[in-house]
């Protein structure tokens, strides 16, 4: 549970980081290039995304042995792009409704609106995020075993071990090491 928390910790940390990245930008094109908030929130989500994927892949999420790093990042990316999704939805949502002149203009409340549905979209796609790397990203196996190794209970062990067997993760990168091509780690 220790490692869990720290984990968590440790994600939040970069998230807030990639969030004032994400919610910088954001707020300087909708405000400082009257750019739409969807497309705003396009550009700024998809630059945060390259600092949350070096600094979680470095000091969030193990690489784990049993899956190609193309892999990874394959992962990475696809569950980004739903993330994308969900989080321009969001931003559309937050200003739904709202006449053609408050977008021209970028009224005070297109852009708290735009604010708000921010807010409410990286919540949402934090949860996505954590849950969805955590279940085919990080090396939960490896942390389990760690977590019993000077344990008495051999039955234990190997019930987790042919859980991870049968698991789907382990099997996908199982499969892509396997379709890796040469030459590439």
């Amino acid at each position: 549970m220790r490692k869990l928390i720290e984990q968590l910790m440790k994600f939040g940390i970069v998230g807030v980081v990639a969030f004032i990245i994400d919610w910088g930008i954001l707020n300087a094109l909708v405000w400082g290039l009257h750019m739409h908030n969807v497309l705003a929130g396009t550009v700024s989500f998809l630059i945060s995304l390259v600092f949350n994927y070096l600094a979680s892949m470095k000091y969030v999420f193990k690489h784990r042995e049993d899956m190609a790093r193309w892999m990874e990042i394959l992962i990475f990316f696809a569950a980004a792009a739903i993330g994308l999704f969900i989080n321009d939805a969001i931003l559309w949502i937050s200003t739904y409704g709202m006449n053609h002149d408050a977008y021209v203009s970028q009224s005070t409340q297109y852009v708290l609106r735009t604010n708000a549905g921010k807010l409410v979209a990286t919540a949402v796609v934090m949860i996505w995020n954590f849950v969805i790397r955590k279940w085919l990203l990080d090396d939960t196996h490896t942390n389990a075993m760690n977590r019993l190794k000077g344990k008495s209970n051999r039955l234990t062990t190997d019930q987790l071990d042919a859980k991870w067997e049968r698991s789907f993760s382990h099997r996908l990168g199982l499969w892509s090491l396997a379709h890796t091509p040469k030459g590439w780690k």
